[in-house]
Formats: C-alpha cells, structure tokens, sequence
C-alpha cells in the first residue's frame, strides 16, 4: 500500500559521512525543504560510541549491513566480510575512526584526468571547512568546523618501539599526516571529542535536529529513483514494510556509497544493459561505468610474537586486565577502552622506483587469527599494510531487482601483477622494519605469515592467503568525462538532469589513504556545486541523449 507522495526541494539518500553533512549544508538556507533518508537506524546502539566497540558492530546486523564478496581468484577463493554502516552516520559510526585525507598528488591526479576543481588547491579549503583540529587553526586545519579531530589518548612502548624502527629503516618520525605529503611514521589522529567516538550523525546532524526544515527519515530502503522526461523527480523505498515515494524539486543526491549508490541506479534503469536487462530491468538509460571502476586497499596482516612486552593480548586476557580497563575509561575516557582499532600509522615506499608512498601500515600492539575471533594469549602486535594505489578493478552489481538482496561484490584483489609485486615488496619492507635494532629488545618472531616464506612466489602466496580488506571501497560511480564515466565534475549524472551523487563512489581513482574524510569533502563540495548560483544551472559536460 502506498502513501501520498511528500515533496521537498531536495532529498539526500544515504545518512553516512556524505548524506549528513550534505543534509546539514543544504538545509543552513531555512528556504530549502531537505529530506535526509536512510536504510539503518538510530546511532543509540552504545557500543558505537565506545571507540573500541567497533569490536562489537562490525559484524553486527544492528550496525553493519554485513555485506560478503564473492569469493575471490586472487584469494585463493576466500569470500570476504565487506562491512558497511547500517545506521545513522554510516561506517563513521562503525569505522576506525582515523583522519586521514590522503594525499596532494591524489586530487591532483583527478584534476589532471579532466575533472576541473578538484586538485589540492581546491580541496583543502574544503577539509578545512568541516574541520574541528585539535591544535586550532593553520595553513593546514582549521579549529572551525563540526568534524573533530584529536590526539590518541594513549602510547604504547612496542608502537613506540616500531615507529623507532622504521626511523632506522628510512621512514622518518613525523606528527601530522595531513598536509598534502604523508610519508613518514606516527600515530594517527582520530575523529573522536573526549575519548568517545565522533561520528558524521554527532557532528552535522545533532546540533540542527531542531531546523523546521529538514527530515530525517530513518529505516527506509531506498529502491529506486523515477524520471519523469528523463528528468529524476522521485524516491521510491519502503518504510516498515510501505511502499512510499518522495518528490524533488529541485535536485535528489545520493550518498549511499560504493555499494548502494550504483545498486539504485541500476535498480532505476540507469547502468549497464548487459547487467540489467538479464534481471527483467528496463534500460532507461545507458550509462556502462555504473558499478565498475571498485577499488579497494587489501590489508596484509603480518604477525609477530614477542618477548617482554605489554600488548592488548595480555590485558584482555584476564578478568582483573578487563576491569581494569572498564574502570580507567569511566575514569577519564582513556585506555584500551578508548582505542582506534589502529593507533600508529605509516606511510613507505616500497620500492626505489616509486615517487611517493605507495604503502600504508596499521600498526596495533594486539594480534588475533581473524577478525571476530579472541586475541592470542602470547604477547604479540600486527603491521597491517596495504597497497594505496592498487591496480586491479572490480564491479559491485545488484543481484536482482529486489533491494533486499545483497548485492555481488567482486573486487577482484591481486588480479593485476603489478598488486603482487608490491604485495611481496610490503611484506620484505616489514621484515627489513621489524628486524631493526629498536625492536630487538622484544625479540619479535614472525607469526604470519611466517618467515619461512622467502621467493616471490611465496610471497604472492603469502599474500593470496593472509589479504583481507580494510573496508575502502571507492569508484562504482567513477567521476569523469569519458563514456565509462558516471558523473561530471560537477557530480551530476551523465545524461540524468536533476540527480547528482556524493560519496566515495565518484572517486576516479582511489585516496592515499583511510576514505571517510575524503567522502566528507566531497559531500562539502557537493553542496557548494548545488547552492552556487555559478554553477546550479550549468550543462553537463558530456550531455546524452533523453531516455527512450
């Protein structure tokens, strides 16, 4: 049964980082009626706010969509967990929490490829805009804006120990990784205000609740958008089981992210034919990049037990070592408790011939043999480090035409050789890091994939075995001006007037780094495209022919 069709100027599909800060720009101007929907729930789950909780929602069908890949060639045929936010604030309530915005050479890159306004230059003003920084403001942050950024609010001497270690080894000590160049070694800053976790619901949704203008509409899955003359007019999704719809006048936004936004376009008709017309879905209009271009960073986790020190795995493994940490972090919000799932980071090169680095590390002075299974009772910490800018590209279709069905996630990991090369690189870099003197005192010994593993090919087997994903998935509504390309440089889908996207999904090519910020400043420029009166009424650059 269906309900009236409600109207409002704009409606924002998605309420993870983009969809919040979208909502909170779009509704500033009391003139303009918003509507923010999303498919989870309310952010009230406590274990969200906890930063260690992320223990306890990843996985979780309260918080997490618990998405599976198919499985994967290049993984020995393993089918990985894909984790998505499935409650307001999206994977900044479920993520790792850490602020990162990549590198200057990335929006450079995009610049370059045809996407006027999107270089360094111009997207700085843009992090800094939202930007809450810890030591206030500078030619890099700003102390200005709702998303908080601080310190960690605890040190642990074997990540001492390694960033030491891989000062010895050429990656230098440095304290800020947000300044255009991130190479180097340090503990990463992180988006939480007080020890507690800072999600995108907190920071842009929260302190406007209360504006007469704006709609949140929580527990509605979106099916799909309609065109009327080609034109998008309407969200149709269900909501407690109805069937309802929701007019645009102006223009529909979706920030559903690398799954969800190309998984509406093609439940509209707009996508590849040869995807949809297999499904019984009407091609209404031809756009092939829809779902393609995913890129995602594989995380390799190497392992090393030591001697003689105090690592997670000791403290969690006893009662008193819990009570313990429950009790500091009721104390001051401080400890384990108050834990990114990754405290130090790195940035390398992993090899002579690349210009930049090429490589990001997680470092956590803990150890488990998956994620979701207990901590190892032996002392030990994981180098997680992954390829940034990887090679091989995949697809994320929809499976049917019934939104309920999860979605075929193929990403296709270390189907290019260039992946394993630096894959088996990484892992000899980590060796060469570990094997320094300022580690030497624990006398660290390698877990896994275990040092035994020595040729090349062992070490792609290595990596086949042990890669995993650290939930970066971008790209599957690529911007561009190519035929591949889904959006314009002004994230207006090719051909579909009244229907731009911002999310991660228009990333030409994937950040240098963790991508919850980067989609925040796409979201920030998404609403300074859609309220500039010098660019609202602009022709796409690549303009199609109307639907048949």
């Amino acid at each position: 049964m269906s309900i009236a069709t409600a109207e409002y100027d704009y409606v924002v599909v998605g309420a993870g980082p983009a969809g919040c800060l979208l909502a909170n720009r779009l509704s500033a101007n009391p003139a303009h009626r918003v509507l923010l929907l999303e498919a989870g729930g309310r952010d009230n789950y406590p274990w969200i706010h906890i930063p260690v909780g992320y223990l306890f929602c990843i996985g979780n069908p309260r918080t997490d969509w618990c998405f599976k890949t198919e499985a994967q060639e290049g993984l020995q045929g393993r089918a990985l967990s894909y984790p998505r936010g499935k409650v307001l604030g999206g994977c900044s309530s479920i993520n790792g929490m850490i602020y990162m915005r990549g590198q200057a050479q990335d929006y450079d890159g995009w610049a370059a490829a045809g996407n006027a306004g999107w270089g360094w230059k111009d997207v700085l003003p843009l992090f800094k805009q939202s930007e809450n920084h810890f030591a206030g403001s500078s030619e890099f942050h700003s102390d200005g804006g709702e998303w908080r950024v601080e310190q960690q609010r605890l040190h642990w001497p074997i990540l001492d120990a390694f960033r030491d270690a891989a000062a010895q080894s050429g990656i230098a000590s440095i304290s800020d990784f947000n300044q255009g160049d991130n190479e180097g070694c340090g503990y990463f800053q992180v988006n939480q205000k007080a020890g507690v976790r800072w999600n995108a619901a907190k920071a842009f949704l929260k302190p406007i609740r209360q504006r007469p203008n704006l709609t949140v509409l929580t527990d509605v899955e979106v099916d799909r958008v309609l065109l009327e003359n080609g034109r998008a007019s309407q969200v149709v999704g269900r909501q407690h089981g109805q069937q309802s719809s929701w007019r645009a006048r102006k223009e529909i936004v979706l920030c559903a992210g690398s799954v969800g936004s190309p998984g509406i376009l093609q439940r509209s008709g707009i996508g590849p034919s040869n995807v949809l017309k297999p499904l019984g879905i009407e091609v209404l209009h031809e756009l092939p990049g829809v779902g393609g271009n995913l890129q995602d960073h594989l995380q390799l986790r190497l392992i090393y037990k030591l001697e003689k020190a105090r690592t997670l795995n000791q403290i969690a493994g006893s009662v008193w070592g819990k009570m313990g940490m429950g009790l500091r972090y009721l104390y001051d919000r401080s400890g384990p408790l108050s834990m990114a799932p990754s405290q130090l980071g790195a940035f390398a090169r992993s090899g002579p011939e690349q210009t930049s680095a090429n490589l990001e590390y997680h470092v956590q002075p803990l150890s488990l043999e998956r994620f979701g299974e207990p901590l190892h009772a032996f002392p030990a910490f994981t180098a997680s480090v992954c390829d940034l800018r990887p090679q091989s590209r995949g697809r994320i279709d929809i499976r049917s035409a019934n939104p309920a069905d999860a979605p075929l996630i193929r990403p296709n990991y270390l189907s290019h050789p260039e992946d394993l090369r630096v894959a088996a690189d990484a892992i000899r870099l980590t060796r060469r890091i570990v094997a320094a003197p300022a580690l030497s005192q624990f006398k660290p010994v390698e877990y896994l994939p275990g040092d035994s593993l020595q040729t090349e090919e062992e070490l792609h087997e290595a990596a086949a075995r042990i890669g995993t994903t650290i939930f970066h998935p971008v790209g599957t509504c690529r911007m561009g001006t190519d035929q591949d390309a889904v959006v314009d440089a002004q994230l207006r889908v090719h051909g579909v007037p009244g229907l731009r996207i911002a999310d991660a999904s228009i990333m030409p090519r994937i950040t240098s780094g963790n991508t919850c910020s980067p989609t925040l400043m796409i979201a920030e420029k998404a609403a300074q495209l859609i309220l500039s009166p010098n660019t609202r009424n602009l022709v796409p650059e690549r303009e199609m022919t109307a639907p048949a």
